[in-house]
């Protein structure tokens, strides 16, 4: 599903990721781990087209991204992946339905199908009730769940999550852990997720550590 090969980026005088190799199957739901500073977040934004390596190749599903325009990534990045941040980034101005559906409208899919589909993953993520209110009349986790359905909308390849719960509870973060797992039981979702969390590491099919710019 996934495979990058020594994979380079530097700040400055700072070389963050120092030729990082990783493969991911379809599938998996694989966390990466590590102390702040290692470089997980800056690999995860990378992989998912949010940022360009200084050195490096990126696969996903067989189609190498080195090759594709601005244009065409952000197409691709559209269709293709899915993205799950600390912070929910939801438009204050729309309701959950339709922070939802934005990413399949703006993939030029059905609208009618887009809304269908929206109302499911709201429905399973417990949001059935929920639908038409706006992000400020949401609890945390629950605009995180809203974050979550945004992100399956497209029915991505893969998803990248970085620091999902970190800004949840303990409860709301034990609640989205159960939903990334039942996600990718039922529907084969493939996920790599950067955590502080070993909870929710431990859920994953594998974990890998990374320091220093590099897997252990």
């Amino acid at each position: 599903m996934l495979k990058a090969t020594t994979i380079t980026k530097k700040f400055g005088p700072l070389t963050v990721l120092k030729g990082v190799d990783i493969a991911i199957e379809k599938g998996e739901m694989v966390s990466i781990v590590g102390s702040s500073g290692a470089g997980k977040s800056t690999l995860l934004h990378i992989l998912g087209t949010l940022d360009r390596p200084d050195s490096g190749q990126i696969e996903i599903d067989g189609q190498s991204l080195s090759s594709l325009s601005s244009a065409e990534l952000a197409k691709f990045r559209n269709k293709h992946i899915g993205f799950i941040f600390q912070f929910h980034h939801l438009l204050p101005e729309f309701d959950a339905l339709e922070n939802v559906c934005i990413p399949g409208w703006i993939a030029n899919g059905s609208r009618e199908q887009i809304k269908k589909r929206a109302i499911e993953l709201l429905q399973l993520l417990g949001l059935g009730d929920r639908i038409h209110h706006k992000p400020n009349e949401l609890s945390g986790g629950e605009q995180q769940r809203v974050a979550v359905a945004r992100a399956l909308i497209n029915e991505p390849l893969i998803v990248f999550a970085d620091e999902p719960t970190g800004n949840l509870d303990s409860t709301n973060a034990r609640s989205l852990h159960e939903l990334f797992t039942k996600i990718n039981a039922e529907f084969g979702t493939t996920f790599l997720i950067v955590t502080h969390n070993e909870e929710l590491a431990a859920l994953s099919s594998r974990v890998l550590h990374m320091r220093d710019g590099l897997f252990s």
